[in-house]
């Protein structure tokens, strides 16, 4: 048995430069996820568009990362985020 876990989940943050603000989702397969919204093959993010990935975290459990992805969609959690980000938003909002 391998020493590591395999992190195939994966909680990611969007950042929308059509309204300035964060879209926060899960995936198992993250580079397709992205592949549609960002040709925008999803309602939520089509009309959000350009987006911009700019934080994913990968977790070895499905429970733990959609645990993670409810976290950062409280209040606690976004503000959680936007201390860890603070220098890349303020990047991007100008």
């Amino acid at each position: 048995m391998s020493t590591f876990a395999k992190l195939g989940h994966c909680v990611y943050v969007l950042f929308s430069e059509a309204d300035g603000k964060l879209y926060i989702g899960y995936s198992s397969n993250l580079k397709q996820r992205l592949t549609d919204r960002f040709n925008g093959r999803n309602q939520a993010t089509a009309p959000r568009r350009p987006l911009r990935l700019i934080y994913c975290e990968y977790h070895a459990s499905t429970t733990d990362a959609h645990r993670r992805e409810r976290y950062f969609k409280t209040t606690a959690g976004k503000k959680a985020l936007g201390l860890m980000l603070r220098d890349a938003l303020a990047n991007l909002r100008g």
